[in-house]
C-alpha cells in the first residue's frame, strides 16, 4: 500500500516496516529515518530520483530496496554498506554504472532490469549469496567470470543484452534452474530460423471480436474473444479463443517476439497450450497470438516466488495432492520440456504457476516469455542446458511430493519418486537425468500406481 508524504512527514507512520513512497521525488526525504528501528521494506519506484543519501545504512533492519522507475545513472555505492541488505531492485532507470563497492554483503536478488548496464564488477563474485540475477534489457556484452563463484544463483535472466556468446561455465552452475538468455548477438540466427521454419496461420484482425480480459503478464494481456468465421458454411460457428495482445516492451524474463517465437516453434503438445495463429493487420501494429481458450476450471498450481521465499513458488496453504495426481502432474509436465527440448526451445520458467491444472492432474505448461533457443544437435551446450532444466523440474517435484497424501501402500512409490527428485536436483549436473529417461520413469510409476491392488 503507497503512503503520502503528509502521512510520513505528520509522524503518522512510526512504527511500519514498509514503506512505499510514489509521488514525484527528487530527493530522497529525511523523514525516512525517523523509521530507522522497523523500516525493513523500502519502495521509492516511480520517482525522479538519481542519488540516495550517504547515510542511508542508518537504516538498520532495511532488507529491501525498490528504486525502479527513476532516473539513477549508476546503482549507488552507498547499498554496499547497508549490511542487511538483501534485495535490490532498481529496474528502468538509465544505470549504466555499476561498481563493486554498491553491492551488499548480503545480496539474494538483484533486478537491473531494462537499464544501459555494460559491464559487471567483479567484484560480484564475492556474492556467495546470491540466488536471483535480473539483467534482462542491457547491454552487457561479457559476462565476468568471477560470476561462477556464485553457486547459490537458481535464476539468471540474461535476455536482450549484447552478449557475443553464452559462457559454458553458466549452465554447470549447480543450483541453476530457470535461465533465459533470448534476444541476443549470439543466438539471433536460431531465432529467425525458428520464425521462418515454423508455419502458422495468420488470422486478420477484423476476424476477432475481443470480450473480457482473462488475465495479465509482464508481457501482454490475454483476452477472450470470438473468432468469426469467414466461411461459415465451411468453417462453422463462431470459435471462442483466446489472444494475447503483446506490449512490445522488454520485461524482466526477455522481450516479447522472441516470447512469441518460441510459442509458435514449441508447436503441438497434449500438455502445451494450442497456438492458433498470429494476429495480423492490428490498426496499432501490436503483435499478437490467437491461444486457444483454456477450460475456465484449471487454475494455476501455484503463485510465484515472495520476496522471502525468493526462487520457490507460494502454494496456497491447503494445497493437497492424491499421488496419482500428483504423478500425472509431473508426468505431463515432463513430457511437455521433453517436447520442447527436442525442437531446440529451453522453457527457462518450469515453475508451478506457470503451470495450469484441473481434475486427475491434468496439466498444462504456459508463460513462454523466459525461452530460448538452442541448437538441438549442440553435443555440449544441449545436454547441459537440458540439465539445467531438470533441475527447476526437480524443485517441482519436491514441492509436489511435500503436498502429498500418501496411503502405506503407495510408499515405495514415494520413495522411488523423492529417489528421482534427488537425482534431478543434483548440484553435480551431469549426473542428472534427461526429460526422456524422466518421463519413462514417471510413466512406470504411474502405471504401477494405478494397477496396484486396493486394501479392503
Amino acid at each position: 500500500m503507497t503512503s503520502t508524504l503528509e502521512q510520513l512527514r505528520a509522524g503518522k507512520l512510526a512504527g511500519t516496516q514498509r514503506l512505499a513512497l510514489a509521488c514525484g521525488l527528487t530527493e530522497f526525504p529525511r523523514e525516512i529515518f525517523d523509521l530507522s528501528d522497523t523500516l525493513e521494506i523500502l519502495d521509492l519506484s516511480g520517482n525522479a530520483l538519481s542519488s540516495l543519501p550517504d547515510d542511508l545504512p542508518r537504516l538498520t533492519n532495511l532488507h529491501t530496496i525498490f528504486c525502479s522507475n527513476n532516473q539513477f545513472t549508476e546503482l549507488p555505492e552507498i547499498l554496499g554498506q547497508c549490511t542487511q541488505l538483501s534485495m535490490v531492485g532498481f529496474k528502468a532507470n538509465r544505470i549504466r554504472k555499476v561498481s563493486g563497492a554498491s553491492l551488499p554483503p548480503k545480496l539474494r536478488w538483484l533486478i537491473l532490469t531494462d537499464n544501459q548496464v555494460e559491464t559487471l564488477p567483479p567484484e560480484i563474485g564475492n556474492c556467495t549469496r546470491l540466488q536471483k540475477l535480473m539483467l534482462a534489457g542491457n547491454q552487457l556484452r561479457t559476462l565476468p567470470v568471477e560470476l561462477a563463484a556464485c553457486s547459490r544463483l537458481e535464476l539468471i535472466r540474461l535476455a536482450a543484452n549484447q552478449l557475443a556468446e553464452l559462457p559454458v561455465w553458466v549452465a554447470s552452475l549447480p543450483r541453476l534452474s530457470w535461465l533465459a538468455y533470448a534476444g541476443n548477438p549470439f543466438n539471433e540466427r536460431l531465432e529467425a530460423d525458428a520464425m521462418t521454419d515454423t508455419p502458422v496461420a495468420h488470422i486478420p484482425w477484423q476476424e476477432l471480436d475481443l470480450q473480457h480480459r482473462l488475465g495479465e503478464g509482464a508481457s501482454g494481456v490475454i483476452h477472450r474473444a470470438e473468432h468469426r468465421a469467414t466461411y461459415p458454411a465451411v468453417h462453422g460457428d463462431n470459435r471462442p479463443v483466446a489472444v494475447k495482445l503483446f506490449k512490445g516492451v522488454v520485461t524482466s524474463d526477455g522481450l516479447p517476439h522472441c516470447e512469441m517465437a518460441a510459442c509458435i516453434a514449441a508447436g503441438a503438445h497434449p500438455n502445451l497450450i494450442p497456438v492458433l495463429g498470429k494476429v495480423k493487420d492490428h490498426p496499432t501494429g501490436i503483435h499478437g497470438l490467437v491461444m486457444e481458450l483454456i477450460d475456465p476450471q484449471l487454475r494455476n498450481l501455484a503463485g510465484p516466488p515472495s520476496l522471502a521465499s525468493c526462487t520457490r513458488d507460494i502454494y496456497d496453504l491447503d494445497t493437497r495432492f492424491d499421488l496419482a495426481s500428483a504423478l500425472s502432474v509431473a508426468q505431463g509436465i515432463a513430457s511437455a520440456a521433453r517436447h520442447l527440448h527436442q525442437q531446440g526451445i529451453m522453457h527457462g520458467d518450469l515453475y508451478a504457476h506457470n503451470i495450469l491444472h484441473g481434475a486427475q492432474g491434468h496439466a498444462l505448461m504456459g508463460d513462454f516469455g523466459a525461452a530460448s533457443f538452442y541448437a538441438a544437435d549442440d553435443q555440449a551446450l544441449a545436454p547441459a542446458l537440458q540439465r539445467l532444466e531438470v533441475r527447476a523440474f526437480g524443485c517441482l517435484l519436491e514441492e509436489l511430493i511435500e503436498r502429498c497424501n500418501v496411503q502405506a501402500s503407495a510408499q515405495s512409490s514415494i520413495a522411488m519418486l523423492a529417489s528421482l527428485k534427488d537425482r534431478c536436483l543434483s548440484e553435480q549436473a551431469g549426473d542428472r537425468p534427461l526429460f526422456g529417461e524422466i518421463v519413462n520413469t514417471l510413466s512406470a510409476l504411474r502405471d504401477s500406481h494405478l494397477n496396484a491392488p486396493t486394501s479392503a
